[in-house]
């Protein structure tokens, strides 16, 4: 008898500064699709760990009292399994929360991690942003970015499992296959 697949880390990042915001729910969202895409596949994933940085911003600029919670933030986002990183659009960009965050990271830090870029925006001009923009950052720590980032735009938000689903759709065959190369041959 076969032992029982071992689940990859699911971590989710909201990069909001604002608490309780639409990319919260945007990230939530997926996170949950992925997890049941992904939890009994070849190299399934748990639950959500979820990291909101609008509880870690005193931490971020040096002022909380709390260093030893931006401690576990960074470990939990190093573990390889599968990351989900999200930030709304500010000026055609991640937000500065989220780059603080990740600027603490060394260089190097993701390797061994599959990340998912995903980002929320007013414009449809700002679809591309969550690749040129936070994916490229992913990488640049060291994440595998096997897909298209996910988009999801403010008209959209009351149909965004629609949206999430047909980006699943196409995105889970290349996730399931970089994390089955973080963890190796079964």
């Amino acid at each position: 008898m076969a032992a029982p697949a071992r689940h990859l880390p699911l971590t989710v990042v909201i990069g909001n500064p604002k608490p309780h915001s639409r990319t919260r729910t945007v990230a939530l969202s997926t996170a949950a699709a992925l997890h049941e895409r992904l939890a009994d596949g070849r190299t399934p994933v748990g639950r959500p760990g979820v990291i909101d940085l609008s509880e870690l911003a005193a931490e971020l600029v040096g002022q909380g009292s709390r260093p030893e919670a931006l401690d576990e933030a960074l470990e939990s986002v190093r573990r390889p399994g599968l990351l989900l990183v999200a930030s709304p659009t500010f000026k055609a960009a991640y937000s500065g929360l989220l780059k603080l965050f990740v600027d603490v990271l060394p260089r190097g830090a993701l390797a061994g991690v599959v990340a998912v870029p995903l980002m929320t925006a007013a414009r449809s001009g700002h679809r591309r942003v969550v690749d040129t923009h936070l994916g490229a950052l992913l990488a640049e720590v060291g994440a595998c970015v096997p897909v298209p980032g996910l988009c999801v735009l403010e008209r959209e938000l009351d149909t965004a499992e629609v949206g999430i689903g047909r980006w699943l759709d196409g995105a889970a065959p290349a996730v399931t296959e970089a994390l089955a190369g973080t963890v190796g041959p079964g």
